[in-house]
């Protein structure tokens, strides 16, 4: 019987100098973000102004769900695989942005809520105050956004608290233009209609990446593989006459993880199979990190008298 590893470890983004690159950006937009959550707060409860009290509520998700995103970068690269937590903890990432998607939907829901109830009776908002403080959050947002753009490319953990910027991002927008219209014209409904208007923009975006963490904590395939076809390749390799217990999953994000049994003729060259499988998996589907047995057929028996 032969095992096998393709070992050749991916670059995982919580590592090396991509790791050091995520600290200090989400570092800096978590600095960023505290300092105008606390100035929009303040101008939002002197004004009584739902979409700036509502950015400001969004701004503190920011907040936090960058310091989670922080957190669990710290985490995962500290805390590599041991004896007892083979995985190390790297699915801290993926747990971070569940997290963040759920602090999004719950403060988005409020907003809708309140701004719907605001409707019948809107109050009188000062439009100048709240043209400000939004110009200063827009400004703060534009900052975070860059700095976080890259990583949201690699890492889901930074794709969370990057979404997060993206949805305060617009929020100031609308801000701003409820501020604008509510100076220029005294419309006291521009401020609510901001307000849900903002909520219903963080929503679908909320959705897609709670999705996406699931999909990963329940250890779906990853996206873009197609693992029917891939099973398909495997058996078409020289020397296999059976493929089982093939499982591909995501470790977190960039780190795709496969194992497989491979059943082989008695006279088949058992290295040689091996090679040409992992060679297979890591050009065509990117899967660097593969663990593969490579059995006879009295072996392959044994696995299928196996419950699960």
């Amino acid at each position: 019987m032969g095992h096998g590893h393709g070992h050749g470890h991916v670059a995982a983004p919580q590592q090396g100098s991509a790791s050091g690159r995520y600290v200090r950006n989400l570092a800096a937009a978590l600095a960023i973000g505290a300092a105008f959550m606390v100035v929009e707060l303040t101008v939002g409860l002197a004004t009584s102004s739902l979409a700036l009290l509502s950015d400001a509520a969004h701004m503190f998700t920011d907040v936090l769900g960058v310091g989670m995103a922080l957190a669990a970068v710290i985490l995962a690269r500290r805390s590599g695989p041991t004896f007892t937590r083979t995985f190390g903890l790297y699915r801290a990432e993926v747990l971070a942005a569940l997290a963040n998607a759920v602090l999004l939907f719950g403060v988005a829901g409020y907003v809708v809520y309140e701004a719907i109830s605001r409707i019948a009776d809107p109050p009188e908002v000062p439009g100048l105050p709240v043209l400000l403080a939004a110009a200063g959050g827009l400004v703060a947002n534009t900052v975070a956004f860059f700095l976080l753009r890259s990583g949201a490319e690699e890492s889901l953990n930074v794709r969370g608290a990057y979404l997060e910027v993206l949805a305060d991002l617009i929020g100031s927008v609308a801000v701003l233009v409820s501020g604008a219209v509510t100076l220029l014209t005294g419309w006291r409904y521009a401020d609510p209609v901001a307000g849900v208007a903002i909520g219903l923009f963080v929503l679908p975006r909320t959705a897609v990446l709670a999705r996406r963490a699931l999909r990963i904590l329940f250890q779906h395939a990853p996206r873009g593989i197609d693992v029917a076809e891939l099973n398909t390749a495997l058996h078409a390799l020289p020397g296999v006459e059976d493929v089982h217990d093939l499982h591909v999953w995501t470790l977190t994000s960039g780190m795709e993880v496969a194992s497989a049994h491979l059943t082989v003729a008695p006279d088949a060259d058992t290295g040689g199979v091996l090679a040409r499988a992992q060679r297979l998996l890591a050009s065509r589907y990117a899967i660097e990190h593969a663990t593969l047995q490579v059995e006879p057929r009295e072996s392959a028996r044994r696995c299928a008298q196996l419950s699960w």
